[in-house]
């Protein structure tokens, strides 16, 4: 067993990478290094968190000057590096030019040859839009080069990896199909290709529904690459979803063009004023003071700029999963774009999959938004609440304290938007932190409606007091409900009088 796993929340973890020249903690981000430009040295990115890093063996065979060099000291001694690292077969200039000179024995072979630690197969990336029938043709061939270079590998690749990526363009069932035939493979690493156009694109709930389908096929303990996502942006949502490893070139790319990468989106450098960062750069510079300087220095300067925030927001993801709070994360993360916010609700579809990955034990529930819904924890409360045991003929579910004609509080169970009927203190509801229930959205109190009435018709036998807030009883109006809640159940309507919450009607 090449990876381990040691701390989860939602589909992400923690893990630890065993590679020939030593472990990767992850979630890891990989620097693209290119081998025919000196940009930021290796030593310089290991200070300041990089553990593993990235270059394309492909490039690296087609100049003989590289060829020659990385054959005599490796790929480590040709960029300098001590960290283990992964070279890509090629297949991003397939894409790009539609050909390589090289085929995919002979770049496996020459991987091996120059001791990388994760072996690449030239899988072929479908673009996204490519028609289903073009999309099997290519997943076929890369299934058999993948096949074709675990044999090979396991001939000459001794502690080395080898990768299987998986294809299959936008088409569920393709992806699926090929996440299931590359874990039959028994692979050490898998990236999930092609998804380069939709990140860039922003068409994030498509890249969003790709992981998750290939996630359903793969092992829980297989560690998986989100190939071509450097962005800080899209880290902790990914991450989330079970992915493990990324790769930048946008830190040097961007740099170029002079962007500065932020967490929750891109500036140009032009329109900044302040920089939102303490790292060395943003320390020593103003924009204002940064715009002067040479172009040269200053891409090199916004480069490490962009390495910084990046491997910062890899320490905050594994700080969220080690406190179980990466939901709140994610949640604050997408509402840098709403193409975000449209990718992080397409889990709404998915969510049995993610329970299964979701450790059940949790601190707290903090309400962001209607995304929160969505997390499993609601889920298992609602599917919970319904095997309760019920001793008592009648009972009292109230939206809130309600203090009676004795002066005193009494209530069974508590009605909240999003989890519906709660016990006490009990997890999650009775630590969950929502919003005033007149600016929660509406989406929440449906959520907890549904909850209810499923209790409600579950206890059949036994009868209840619906003590209900003005804005349950106006949103059960509103929506037409009141015919839905069977006769076991009796809505009294709670006021606010001196300060205390009474009953004023039955």
């Amino acid at each position: 067993m090449n990876f381990e796993i040691t701390a989860k929340d939602v589909m992400g973890r923690i893990g630890k990478l065993k590679t020939p020249h030593g472990v990767v903690e992850t979630p890891a981000l990989m620097p693209v290094i290119n081998p025919n430009l000196k940009f930021i040295p290796v030593k310089e990115m290991k200070r300041m968190g990089a553990q593993i890093a990235i270059t394309n063996s492909y490039i690296i065979y087609r100049n003989e000057n590289l060829k020659e060099r990385a054959i005599e000291k490796g790929v480590h001694g040709l960029i300098e590096s001590d960290l283990p690292v992964m070279t890509d077969s090629g297949s991003y200039q397939l894409m790009v030019y539609g050909d390589v000179e090289i085929d995919n024995t002979s770049i496996v072979e020459f991987q091996n040859q120059i001791r990388s630690d994760i072996v690449v197969p030239l899988d072929i990336p479908t673009p996204p839009d490519t028609s289903k029938s073009e999309a099997e043709k290519d997943l076929k061939e890369t299934l058999e080069r993948e096949r074709e270079a675990t044999e090979l590998h396991a001939k000459i690749g001794g502690e080395r990896l080898i990768a299987a990526p998986i294809q299959g363009a936008i088409y569920p069932d393709l992806r699926r199909f090929s996440a299931k035939k590359a874990a039959e493979l028994k692979a050490d690493f898998y990236p999930i290709g092609g998804v380069v156009p939709l990140l860039d694109s922003y068409r994030f709930p498509e890249v969003v529904r790709i992981i998750l389908e290939v996630k359903s096929e793969l092992p829980p303990s297989a560690p998986v690459h989100l190939f071509g996502a450097g962005h800080p942006m899209v880290f902790a949502m990914a991450v989330a979803l079970g992915c493990d490893f990324f790769d930048s070139a946008a830190y040097a790319l961007y740099a170029k063009d002079d962007r500065y990468l932020t967490v929750h989106g891109t500036k140009k450098l032009d329109e900044l004023q302040y920089f939102p960062c303490s790292c060395p750069v943003c320390n020593e510079f103003t924009p204002e003071k940064l715009r002067k300087v040479p172009k040269d220095e200053r891409q090199l300067l916004l480069g490490k700029h962009n390495l910084h925030v990046s491997f910062e927001e890899i320490n905050v993801i594994k700080q969220a999963i080690k406190e179980k709070t990466l939901f709140d994360l994610v949640e604050s993360r997408i509402r840098g774009h709403p193409y975000l916010v449209s990718a992080w609700r397409v889990i709404k579809e998915y969510r049995d999959l993610i329970e299964l990955y979701d450790p059940s034990a949790k601190q707290g529930f903090f309400y962001t938004g209607i995304e929160s819904i969505y997390r499993p924890a609601v889920q298992r409360h609602h599917r919970k609440i319904l095997n309760l045991f019920l001793d008592e003929k009648r009972y009292v579910i109230s939206a809130k304290p309600v203090l009676e004609s004795n002066q005193t509080v009494h209530a069974d169970f508590y009605l909240l938007p999003v989890f519906g009927v709660v016990v006490g203190e009990f997890y999650p509801g009775g630590h969950a932190e929502l919003p005033e229930e007149e600016y929660i959205e509406e989406e929440a109190l449906e959520e907890g409606f549904n909850c209810l009435l499923n209790f409600l018709r579950e206890n059949a036998d036994k009868s209840f007091e619906l003590r209900l807030t003005k804005r349950w009883v106006d949103f059960i109006k509103s929506k037409g409900l009141k015919p839905k809640l069977p006769e076991n159940a009796e809505i009294v309507e709670i006021v606010e009088i001196e300060g205390s919450s009474r009953i004023i009607e039955r």
